[in-house]
């Protein structure tokens, strides 16, 4: 299987970042991760949409091609704007999870304490204008910040309907289950982390940061960043279904067991041994 070796940056528990005093922004730089999957079509308008934000944030991206078989990679590294744009390469398909832990990897062996890691989609249906939002968030003090369907404001209208049943009802499932304040849309893959926890969790986890290779490694992270205590807080996403190009990755019962596996796993394992 292919694989791809980066070391983390350890960061100390107690870089906090402060508010930025200057240029207006809302904190220190966005590193911004795409899983990609065969996505030349939509990567286009939404790279054209982050360079609008690198206007006035600090923005890196940070573009995963997990084994794709179209022009992804070409597409990536055009010109957009200005926009500092990274690509990191896996040979072959390896899933989701790899590709976000492939991501999150890269961007922390450049993050600075005041940085912040955003993971959202490469399809196009989340707008890069809530990173300013996220960095608010992170700036006025919390750990992980998710743009959120079921807080108000927020919107999955767009959104095939097995597809709105599967996250409403994992959302109920999770928040019945699991003990994680804040936190109202447990499948959302639209999130922003302080950089400080992601290496704290790193180096406790290591490649096992995420193990699930499924649309079920962003609960995964979650469940796992919440043994560091984070504060968590939720900003409203209106998700752009409608902006999609070509046919969901998402399979509906494939991905039900892998939540449900995901579940059980976590009741079953043991908390760290140690304060993380």
């Amino acid at each position: 299987m292919a694989r791809e070796e980066t070391t983390l940056a350890t960061l100390s528990e107690s870089d906090r970042p402060g508010p930025d005093p200057t240029g207006g922004r809302t904190g220190g730089r966005a590193h911004v991760v795409l899983p990609a999957f065969n996505e030349e079509a939509s990567l286009p308008p939404l790279l054209r949409r982050l360079a609008d934000v690198a206007r006035t944030e600090r923005v890196t991206v940070w573009v995963v091609d997990d084994g794709s078989a179209d022009a992804t990679v070409a597409v990536a590294e055009s010109e957009y704007g200005g926009l500092d744009v990274r690509v990191v390469r896996h040979l072959v398909n390896l899933g989701l999870g790899r590709a976000v832990q492939s991501g999150l990897r890269a961007a922390l062996e450049e993050a600075s304490p005041d940085d912040v890691v955003v993971v959202m989609d490469a399809d196009d249906t989340h707008d890069p204008a809530l990173i300013r939002a996220l960095q608010a968030e992170i700036t006025a003090g919390a750990d992980v910040a998710i743009c959120s369907r079921f807080v108000p404001g927020g919107d999955d209208r767009t959104a095939p309907f097995g597809r709105r049943l599967l996250s409403r009802g994992a959302a109920q499932l999770f928040h019945r289950a699991l003990d994680v304040d804040g936190v109202r849309d447990f499948t959302s893959g639209y999130r922003a982390y302080r950089a400080s926890l992601l290496a704290r969790a790193s180096a406790h986890w290591g490649e096992r940061l995420i193990e699930e290779q499924g649309f079920a490694c962003m609960v995964e992270l979650l469940l796992k960043l919440r043994h560091c205590r984070p504060v968590i807080t939720e900003v409203p996403l209106a998700l752009r279904y409608d902006r999609k190009q070509g046919p969901s990755k998402l399979k509906l019962r494939r991905t039900v067991v892998q939540y449900l596996k995901l579940l059980a796993r976590d009741r079953l394992s043991p908390a760290p041994y140690r304060k993380l």
